[in-house]
């Protein structure tokens, strides 16, 4: 396989790249799809079988199973970070390593309801939040220990917006390149 050819399974939707200006409209919309993303993981995981959940969705990548509890993990951290920055002065929050976190027993062999049921939670306290949020509110940051950098709260939700979709088309690309779509 190529380099480019591993880095578009690696990235399908590219990398994050944020607006140069994060507008209410840009921020409703990331939202909505923070609103509606773990239905949709869900319609899309819960038909696949024992094997197919087991399935890498690239070479030396997670497997389906992997991904869909990373997202819970992930998304439950970026729901702290959220409340942390609306409480604290700029907070320096933890990092994990989420590659160690998707090498525990759990990630690898629980059943996805679980994080599906976890995601969904984690996704209403989110949008019901962030949705309550004022501009000031929004502009609230963070400090990211691996980059020491300011991370906005408005930002944020776009980070896990693509996230989200990074992940989703992680898996969805799989279904299809095996026809299990």
């Amino acid at each position: 396989m190529t380099l480019e050819a591993l880095e578009k399974l690696k990235y399908p939707i590219g990398k994050f790249e944020p607006p140069v200006k994060i507008t209410n409209a840009i921020i409703a919309s990331w939202l909505e799809t923070l609103e509606t993303f773990p239905s949709k993981l869900e319609s899309l995981v819960l038909p696949l079988t024992e094997d197919q959940l087991d399935t890498t969705y690239r070479p030396d990548g997670w497997t389906v199973r992997q991904v869909v509890h990373h997202l819970s993990d992930s998304h439950h951290h970026s729901y702290t970070r959220f409340k942390w920055a609306l409480t604290e002065d700029k907070p320096m929050i933890k990092a994990y390593f989420e590659d160690r976190w998707a090498e525990l027993f759990d990630t690898k062999t629980a059943p996805i309801e679980m994080s599906l049921a976890h995601l969904k939670a984690v996704h209403v306290k989110l949008v019901y939040l962030l949705k309550g949020l004022s501009d000031a509110d929004l502009n609230r940051c963070f400090i990211h220990p691996e980059t020491n950098s300011e991370v906005s709260l408005k930002r944020n939700i776009g980070v896990y917006t693509w996230h989200s979709k990074h992940h989703y088309a992680h898996i969805e690309n799989l279904l299809q390149r095996k026809k299990w779509l």
